[in-house]
């Protein structure tokens, strides 16, 4: 790779290289049946697709930029023994590379930058999905008794859902400069498309500031308001922020990569989660993707997050996102001002 090539765009290049081979290993995971979850907290699982997925991330990305700060949602994979070589990755994507970099970013350094990686965005979805693969219904039955992840209520909506919730399940790479992001990677797993007449799975979905995105096709928001939020983190200030919106429809799906992708894709308008619900691997990728789209993302307050490796890993005031300023304003003008209180002294 031309050193000759400006950092940032380098190491976008090489992020969107890497999470396509991480939703990868996502796959073969999930293929292989044997998912391996631990508890980490309340309502906080991982599993061996979270940790194989961030081991491939961070030895790859640190070998070629060894001195780049990278914070992963999971403990220390990176100490569990050495990378399969399969894993490491040091080839970068063409395309970007060939992209010209914003004044303002050529000549960052690696001690400027912090990547925050989520290997796997909607473990929910994923473990949920994973049980719908199980074809035979005492596979399934098994699988639900063994992982406490899965509850009967989720079992039953599953069988009226098929694998939809695969689809919420993404890749997450941000890069941050000087605490602020400026460029990101979205990727899906288990996107299926048709290309050439012939079945493609995954897509990966990338922006960068002042440059735009790439990977997937714009769209405008809907005609109506729509709200895109969480589908298993809900509680009444949660509620109420979703009600005085006055929204034509609330989808409630899992993982913060998926819901910005509604925005980008036309699919919603706002993104709307008043809890403290988020760290900062959710939401520095889809930040700075919907960034570069010309989107926004904020706390419920209206404040940036800051993206330093010094800052505390949870978004304790919530996400506000729309796909421009207008609406951005419009959400964060109907909030109550007892709300965001509220949610600012939890």
């Amino acid at each position: 790779m031309s050193t000759t090539v400006p950092l940032i765009v380098r190491l976008l290049a090489s992020s969107v290289s890497v999470a396509g081979r991480a939703g990868k290993i996502v796959r073969d995971v999930m293929s292989k049946g044997e998912l391996g979850i631990v508890e980490k907290g309340k309502d906080d699982y991982q599993t061996e697709a979270d940790r194989s997925a961030q081991r491939c991330i961070i030895a790859s990305l640190s070998a070629q930029y060894p001195k780049v700060n990278i914070i992963g949602e999971e403990d220390s994979p990176e100490d569990e023994g050495e990378v399969s070589s399969e894993w490491l990755v040091v080839d970068a994507d063409k395309e970007i590379l060939s992209i010209e970099c914003p004044s303002f970013l050529q000549n960052v350094k690696e001690e400027d930058i912090v990547i925050w990686v989520d290997p796997l965005d909607g473990t929910s979805e994923y473990t949920q999905g994973a049980l719908m693969l199980k074809r035979d219904p005492w596979e399934r039955w098994k699988m639900y008794f063994t992982h406490p992840i899965i509850s009967i209520k989720w079992y039953l909506s599953l069988l009226q859902s098929h694998y939809g919730f695969l689809e919420h399940v993404t890749v997450l790479i941000g890069i941050s400069v000087n605490e602020k992001p400026v460029a990101g990677v979205i990727h899906q797993p288990y996107f299926k498309t048709l290309v050439d007449g012939e079945k493609k799975i995954g897509r990966t979905i990338w922006g960068l500031q002042e440059v735009g995105v790439g990977g997937y096709t714009p769209a405008p928001p809907p005609d109506s308001l729509v709200i895109t939020t969480t589908r298993s983190h809900s509680n009444p200030i949660v509620e109420k922020a979703l009600q005085v919106m006055n929204a034509t429809q609330i989808l409630r799906v899992g993982g913060a990569g998926y819901k910005v992708l509604q925005l980008l894709e036309g699919v919603a308008s706002i993104y709307v989660f008043a809890s403290p619900g988020c760290k900062k691997w959710d939401t520095c990728a889809p930040e700075a993707v919907l960034n570069a789209a010309g989107g926004k993302l904020t706390d419920i307050l209206g404040n940036y997050y800051k993206y330093g490796a010094s800052e505390t890993r949870p978004n304790k005031t919530g996400v506000l996102a729309a796909v421009n300023n207008d609406l951005h304003t419009y959400a964060l003008n109907k909030i109550p001002q007892e709300l965001k209180e509220k949610l600012a002294n939890k």
